[in-house]
């Protein structure tokens, strides 16, 4: 999920793995608005979506990145200019980064753009603590890159052995992360994982590294199932979050209280 660049208050959703190249339109209520078809991509596992302004110009990004049995050797970023709402449109790749890991496969569900150092964030999901990568946004020429590994990220809970022994059975791997996103002025994060919303300030001159291992402000879910993808809204105090099953509900998190003190 990702917030349009053009339209305040609508929403851009996509559907993962064995879906069709579809980018679907609501408003924060979950109502459909319009969908556009991406010609020239393929939905292998499509997993995570951003938005942002590149020279004045709106675009979003899908993230091809999910690899649940680490089974995929490349990965793709799908880039296109956010069309203009339609009931039914269509859309062309403006631009596309393959990509691979240094250090093997990996199943990823969160990726994020850094518009301020032209390049693409990506954090895996499986490993413990989960690793960051960098992708540059754009390549001179249509080549495969290898992601950068930056570092892990060590302020996400770490469940106990017992119960990373345990989910297998229970199903519950609540501590992955699902979902990132940066806020418009580069200087906000979210990470978003099965239970809790994770909220990062950025202080001036500082990499998102070493703010996402600063210590962030951690918001619970409740009892809010299959927490999936999301984003921030409008205003960079407020972010919208959805889950992964049809007719899910949309849950909107005021930031405006929040600090890191």
């Amino acid at each position: 999920m990702a917030r349009s660049q053009r339209e305040p208050g609508l929403l851009w959703i996509i559907n993962d793995n064995g879906s069709k190249e579809i980018v679907h339109a609501s408003d924060e209520t979950g109502t459909q608005l319009g969908q556009f078809k991406l010609q020239k991509s393929k939905n292998t596992d499509w997993e995570d979506l951003a938005s942002f302004r590149l020279d004045d110009t709106p675009y979003l990004m899908i993230a091809d990145i999910g690899d649940n049995d680490a089974k995929h050797d490349r990965r793709t970023l799908f880039f296109v200019e956010e069309p203009q709402l339609e009931k039914k449109g269509k859309a062309k790749v403006d631009w596309r980064v393959d990509y691979v890991y240094p250090d093997g496969a990996r199943d990823a569900e969160s990726a994020a753009v850094d518009i301020d150092r032209q390049r693409v964030l990506i954090l895996s999901k499986r490993d413990l603590p989960p690793r960051l990568y960098e992708v540059p946004l754009r390549l001179e020429s249509d080549t495969t890159v290898t992601a950068t590994l930056l570092g892990t990220v060590n302020s996400l809970h770490s469940p106990s052995r017992s119960e990373v022994e345990f989910a297998p059975k229970s199903k519950d791997w609540y501590w992955q992360p699902v979902g990132m996103d940066i806020s418009q002025d580069n200087r906000g994060a979210v990470i978003l994982t099965y239970r809790e919303v994770y909220y990062f300030q950025r202080q001036a001159g500082q990499d998102w590294l070493e703010a996402l291992n600063s210590r962030p402000v951690r918001i619970s879910l409740g009892n809010f199932n299959n927490a999936e993808s999301i984003a921030f809204g409008n205003d960079e105090r407020e972010v919208i979050v959805t889950g992964e099953n049809k007719n899910s509900r949309i849950l909107r998190v005021d930031l405006s209280a929040v600090t890191t003190q």
